[in-house]
This record gives structure tokens, C-alpha cells and sequence, in this order.
């Protein structure tokens, strides 16, 4: 098959795998009106975990499941959680696109974060794009203009906790295993989320559990998508395509939830998107200063989903 075929067939599993990300993300508002966001991830955590349980079998590397860094996994793990936890709570109390937003962030954090924890060097322009990214947040919050409420506040944080997360699976990825790295965050997810449950538990209908367990399996099919996506094709050229979920999030969002584009909201994407497109562009040049090349080695900037599955 053509190196441009190949590329076509990874675009085409990014764009799919995008799309099954903000179906996902749409089931989530659905049942945020009526469960606990605790609820939420307990039971798609637990749906979740058989299908990766399998390709944790499945992996044949030698060695147990002992992390090298305890810390750090632990660490990366809680971060994952905290993710998971805010994303599902901004998507179920505000509007889609409006949660996207600030989610775009993530390269921008990552470029930031990169520098203490893997001394990357960041150049002017790199800092720029951080620079004019943040103005695109400011726009969609407009402080001052708005009330920026908690579920503002959790997007952010999700944001961060993911880039943070992602991040720290670039400095240990290459010593720890992929079932290490899969399974203490789910692990932990469901002993936190089992702990709230007699505080927040409400019975769920068939069809309630059933858009639980496909919120646990569309992160999982999700990731395995991006996973076939950037073993296709150029990570410069996948990497852009996470911007696709605007889109459906507008879609769903109007056609679902009644909501109507902001035209604020629409302009500070615009802004966060083109930072992010420019950062990625920055790290995919072969001349660029980036030697971790961080926003780029990232699998899938999706942390919050809690199925991971880092270094393939």
C-alpha cells in the first residue's frame, strides 16, 4: 500500500475515532442530568475494564505488574482520575462546545509542563502560540462578561490533569509497562468511585446502564481508533485531527441539547485551535528544537477516559 494510502487509512481511523470520543462525551451530558458524575465512571470504568483486561492478557511481555516508578504511576494515575472525574462533570453542566474549548488547551499545558519535568526547550514562537492560546481561553470565559462557574473551573483542571498525566507517561513510558499503565488508573477509579457510591448512588434504568457500559466501551474503541490512527500515519498529521470533535460537539450539541453556538465561544476556539495547530507544526518540522517533541508522542489526549493505552 502507498505511503499516501497508508496516511488516507490513519486519517480516516483519527476522524472515526474522534467521532466515537464526542458520542461518548454526548452520553455522558445525557446521564449527568440525572446520576452522579461518581456513578458515571464507576460503572463505564467497570464496563471498560473487561475489553482492556483482555489486551492486558494478551500482552505477553515479561515481568509482572510492579511498576518501576510507584510514585510516578501513582501519581499519573490520581491525575488520570481527577481528569475523568472533571471532564464528565463539565460535559454533563455545560454546553459541549464550550467544554471543548477549554479542553484544547491540552497542547498548549503540555508545551509548558514539558519543560521542568522533561527539559524540553521551548523557543519563542512555541511560547507565543502558549501566549496567544491563553488569550483563546479568555475569550471563552470572558471573566467578568460571565459568571465562570464550577463546571468552567473543571474543564480547565481536566485540561491540566490530563497534560500533566500525559506528560509523565513520556518520562517513564519506556521503563513501565503498557498493562502497568492501563491498569492502576482504572484500578484506581474504581476503588475511588466504589467508596462514593453509597453517598451517590441511584438506581439505574436497563436503558441508563446500558449508555453507561457504552460510555466505557466507546472510550475504549475510541482509543484503540487513534492507537491504529498514529501507527498509520505521521503524528504531525494525526495529531491535528483532535479538532475534529468541535465539530460534533456543535452538531450534537444543537440537534440533542438545544444549545446554540456562542459566537464568543466560537472565536477563543478558534484561537486555542490555531495555537495548538501551530505547536504540533512547530514539533513536526525536522529542524525544530524540540527533542522530546511532547504534544506529538502523545497517543491520545483523551487522559480523562481513563483506558489509556500509552507507547504503541
Amino acid at each position: 500500500m502507498s505511503t499516501q494510502n497508508t496516511t488516507l487509512r490513519g486519517l480516516g481511523y483519527a476522524f472515526l475515532g474522534f467521532a466515537v470520543f464526542a458520542s461518548h462525551d454526548a452520553l455522558i451530558k445525557v446521564l449527568g442530568g440525572t446520576y452522579s458524575v461518581m456513578q458515571i465512571i464507576f460503572f463505564a470504568t467497570l464496563f471498560s475494564f473487561v475489553p482492556m483486561a483482555v489486551t492486558i492478557l494478551t500482552d505477553r511481555t515479561t515481568g509482572n505488574f510492579l511498576p518501576h516508578h510507584p510514585w510516578l504511576v501513582l501519581l499519573r494515575s490520581g491525575l488520570m482520575v481527577t481528569a475523568m472525574s472533571c471532564a464528565f462533570y463539565a460535559f454533563s453542566v455545560l454546553p459541549l462546545a464550550e467544554v471543548y474549548s477549554l479542553l484544547f488547551s491540552f497542547p498548549l499545558i503540555v508545551t509548558v509542563l514539558s519543560i521542568p519535568i522533561l527539559g524540553e526547550v521551548v523557543r519563542a514562537q512555541r511560547w507565543a502560540a502558549v501566549g496567544v492560546g491563553l488569550i483563546g481561553v479568555l475569550i471563552v470565559l470572558r471573566p467578568g462578561a460571565t459568571d465562570i462557574t464550577l463546571g468552567h473551573i473543571a474543564a480547565l483542571t481536566a485540561a491540566f490533569c490530563s497534560a500533566f498525566a500525559s506528560v509523565l507517561v513520556r518520562k517513564i513510558g519506556n521503563e513501565e509497562r503498557s498493562a502497568v499503565l492501563i491498569l492502576y488508573p482504572m484500578l484506581l477509579a474504581i476503588m475511588v468511585m466504589s467508596v462514593a457510591q453509597p453517598a451517590v448512588y441511584l438506581p439505574p434504568s436497563l436503558l441508563h446502564l446500558a449508555m453507561m457500559a457504552l460510555v466505557g466501551v466507546f472510550s475504549v474503541i475510541a482509543q484503540h481508533l487513534i492507537i491504529l490512527a498514529y501507527r498509520a500515519a505521521p503524528a504531525g498529521v494525526v495529531a491535528p485531527s483532535q479538532y475534529s470533535q468541535i465539530i460534533w460537539a456543535t452538531l450534537f450539541g444543537m440537534v440533542f441539547f438545544g444549545e446554540r453556538p456562542d459566537g464568543w465561544v466560537a472565536v477563543g476556539a478558534s484561537i486555542i485551535i490555531a495555537s495548538g495547530v501551530f505547536v504540533v507544526w512547530r514539533e513536526s518540522r525536522a529542524n525544530t528544537s524540540s527533542v522530546n517533541t511532547p504534544v506529538l508522542r502523545v497517543r491520545s489526549p483523551r487522559s480523562d477516559t481513563g483506558a489509556t493505552r500509552p507507547g504503541d
